[in-house]
Order: structure tokens, then sequence, then C-alpha cells
């Protein structure tokens, strides 16, 4: 997506294998195929929906050429599939190339119940009924993924969310912040880390993923939609050695202290504990007292729960604490504390609650998430589907579903659909039952044209109002 490479360029060729053969088993006379995308369920019970503009923007709005068509039916004739060589070339000679396709969406950044319809998709030209179907798999990919990074981090925002609101009085201000994305390593590719990454500053304002401010600059006119600070890893630390820990450390306050800002130190290469007593509490106290700035010490092993509560009593123990007005207790502006290692939504509300606890405010904790939000999601996570609910034979629109005996939980929707919020929430309906109601899905993309585009604080505003 971000980087061009001729290899993944052909549209036709951006399916699953077997897609090239259905152009020809749809029933005779069939015209208009509509299909719907919805997280069925799983892990969770509301969704973020977001990333559609991205891929429209990326993939849909340049043009399918001859030369694409070519290569398409040399491949596929070898990979022992057919080719639908008229139906493409109808796209390029009567479409410049462009997708004969309608698709409405909810608007992104909605959160919205499992089971909602997130985007319908149907062909414009009855002559190419098979294109909706055959688009699935491009489609599918473009949603689930940025869709379920974005629901997890906000599910991760609710649980932070509500720590703070019990104990810090700026619970707003420290929100955006509590969050930071340290997953680009862990992902599969620089186009997930763009995606995913994306995705999570939806909810938060922090990140270490640089492939997703590229991402929203480009995508969704966001200027500079996260921020970092300057921080240790390990081997700036034990580069220096187990006996100069302390220089190293030092080091870190010299290149960086500076009044007002901020710069984080991961302190656990040899001993914590010692480090955070010991250098930071003592040997250091006086520098990063006077330096103005705010040093975070990072631990990066043990058990989360455990080793967040010992830093912090030691750093309170060596640089004091007050009394906030909901009654707990805030480290010295000197010091805070991230936690980076072993974070998921189920330690995240352990070590929180831990925290509490202890009499601690939320506010002197940071975290960050690795592979944990970009990376450990799939398809299932959200059950995540497009199915065709309605096909026009012959000018007549019938319903289509499925409904196996063996997996009541895979019944499809039937009709051509629409989604509505009301006082009793989000619901889809069927389109003929809509009404004077407003349907939620409104035209997206037409014949190669993105017919409304969002920028990214619109996202963001959705998703905090919803």
């Amino acid at each position: 997506m971000f980087t061009s490479n001729p290899i993944f360029d052909n549209l036709i060729l951006n399916t699953d294998s077997y897609k090239a053969s259905h152009f020809v088993q749809y029933p005779p006379d069939s015209e208009l195929v509509s299909a719907y995308i919805e997280a069925r369920g799983g892990q969770f019970k509301q969704v973020l929906y977001f990333g559609l503009q991205a891929f429209l923007k990326a993939y849909w709005l340049k043009p399918i050429t001859q030369a694409q068509i070519e290569e398409a039916a040399d491949l596929l004739a070898a990979h022992g599939e057919p080719f639908n060589r008229a139906g493409w070339e109808l796209i390029v000679n009567e479409y410049q190339g462009f997708m004969p396709i309608e698709i409405c969406a909810l608007s992104e950044g909605s959160v919205v119940p499992t089971g909602t319809a997130l985007v319908q998709i149907q062909n414009t030209d009855p002559r190419l009924y098979w294109l909706p179907s055959y688009l699935e798999t491009m489609l599918l990919r473009a949603i689930w993924y940025p869709t379920t990074v974005a629901t997890l981090s906000w599910h991760a925002k609710q649980i932070i969310r509500q720590s703070l609101e019990m104990t810090c009085d700026q619970p707003a201000e420290q929100l955006p912040f509590k969050l930071h994305d340290f997953g680009a390593r862990g992902t599969s590719s620089q186009e997930t880390a763009a995606l995913g990454g994306m995705a999570h500053l939806v909810n938060f304002m922090g990140t270490d993923t640089i492939a997703a401010l590229l991402a929203a600059r480009r995508y969704y006119q966001a200027e500079m939609p996260a921020y970092s600070i300057p921080a240790a890893e390990h081997s700036t630390i034990t580069a220096w050695g187990r006996e100069q820990e302390a220089d190293a450390y030092a080091n870190m306050l010299q290149q960086f202290a500076k009044p007002g800002k901020i710069l984080a130190v991961v302190s656990d290469s040899y001993d914590i504990y010692h480090a955070v007593s010991e250098i930071w509490g003592k040997q250091l106290k006086e520098q990063v007292e006077q330096s103005g700035a705010t040093v975070v010490i990072r631990p990066d092993s043990g058990q989360p729960e455990q080793v967040v509560i010992e830093v912090l009593e030691r750093l309170e123990q060596a640089f004091g604490s007050r009394i906030n007005q909901k009654g707990y207790r805030v480290l010295n502006n000197s010091v805070r504390v991230i936690q980076g290692d072993g974070v998921n939504l189920e330690s995240l509300a352990v070590i929180l609650a831990r925290v509490q606890q202890q009499g601690f405010s939320t506010e002197n904790l940071a975290f960050g998430m690795g592979a944990g939000l970009l990376q450990k999601v799939n398809r299932d996570t959200l059950s995540f589907a497009m199915k065709t609910s309605a096909i026009r034979i012959a000018g007549e629109w019938r319903d289509v579903y499925k409904q196996p005996i063996t997996d009541l939980g895979k019944a499809s929707k039937r009709g051509r659909l629409a989604v509505i919020k009301n006082a009793h929430g989000w619901q889809t309906i069927r389109e003929d039952q809509l009404g004077s109601q407003h349907n939620q899905l409104q035209p997206i993309f037409r014949h190669g044209r993105l017919l409304k585009e969002v920028n990214f604080e619109d996202i963001r505003r959705q998703a905090e109002c919803t």
C-alpha cells in the first residue's frame, strides 16, 4: 500500500484463486448482487469501524489496465483457473479501468454492536454481477484488520478511562497518552504496521510506529496525529557495561533531560530495584530533580502487577508524592513509570486494579503494547465476514442467505440492508423497512471516485462520542 511494488499492483490478482471461476456459477439472468461486511461477534460486543478510506485511496482510485488483464489471463491459465477476459475488458474499455461498484458504509470511527452491517457493496453494471464477490478478498482484508486493532485499542481505552476517572484529577487530559504503540517490529509487514498503528491512533496519541504517521497523513489528512519521546533500549544501556550502569543513565539525563521534557529509560537490564532505589533514587536524584524534566522509568521483565507496584513504591520513597483531590498518591513530577512488557487487556486491568488498591493514582503510569496490539489478532477475533444478501435476477430482487444447522452463528442477513440509530441503539434492518429513518450506510465510493472524504480528527471525534 505504501511502497510501489509491481508484483502486487494488479487488482485482478488480488483475490483468491477460486473466485476466478465464479462468474459462470450464478443463476441465468443475474444482474445485480448486494453484499455486506460485518463483525459477527467474537471477543468483543462492540466494534470500532475504521480503515475503508485508506484502502480505497491506495487501491481503487487507480485504473486497471489492459496489461494487467494479459498478466492475469496468463497466470490464471497456468494456475488451472478460467479467466473472465470479457468482463475485465468491459471494465477497462467502458469504465476506463475503474470499478463499476458502489460502496455504502458507516462513518469511520463509529462504535457499534457486533452484528451491525459496516459496509455494503453492489455492482452498478448488470453485466458485472460477479464483481462484488470477486472483490471480497481484498475488501474484507482491508476492513477486518484495522477495525479489529481499533476495537482492541478502544476497549483498552475504556479500561484506562475508568481507572483514571476514579483516581486522577484530570482524567481527560491524561487519557490520550496512556497507551503507547510499541508494535511495529512485531508485525508481519510495513503495511500491517501502518494500518494497525493508524487504527490505534484513533483512540490514543502515543506511538513509536512511524508507518502509522505516514498512513494517517496520506489517507486521512492528519498533519501529526501522535507523538513520542527520546527513550533508551537495552543495547544503549548495556553497551556501557554493568559497572557503568549509572553512567548510562546519567548520559540520558545529559542528552535529553531539559525543562519540560520527557524521557524514558529502561532500567531492568540488571536489577530494576537497585536501579530505582540506589541509582535513580540516590546517585542521580539531584540531577533528575534539577533538570526540570520528567524521567519515565521502564521495567521490562517480571510479573507486571508486582513489578509496577514495587517500582512505584521505591520511586515514592526516593522522590516523594502528594495526595490528589481524589485521595490517591501522585509521584513527584520528576518521575513516572511505563509498563510495556506483558501488556494485554487482561493484564492491563489487573495492573490498574493493583495500582489503585495500593493507593496510587493511574496518572503515575503509562502503558505500551507491542504485538499484542498489532499482531495478535485475526479475522476470527471479531468473526468478520462478507456475505451476499440479495441478488436481482431478470429485474426481480431476491433474498440470499445461509443458515447452516451446524453453526447458527454463521447465519447471514437477508435482503438489501440499512442501518439506523435511534433510542434503542444501532440496528441493521432491511432497506425496504427504512421508511423516513436515516440510513447510516451512506455512499462512499462509485466508479473510481471517493464520494465522501473524512479526516482523522473527524474519526477521533466520532469514536469518542459514540
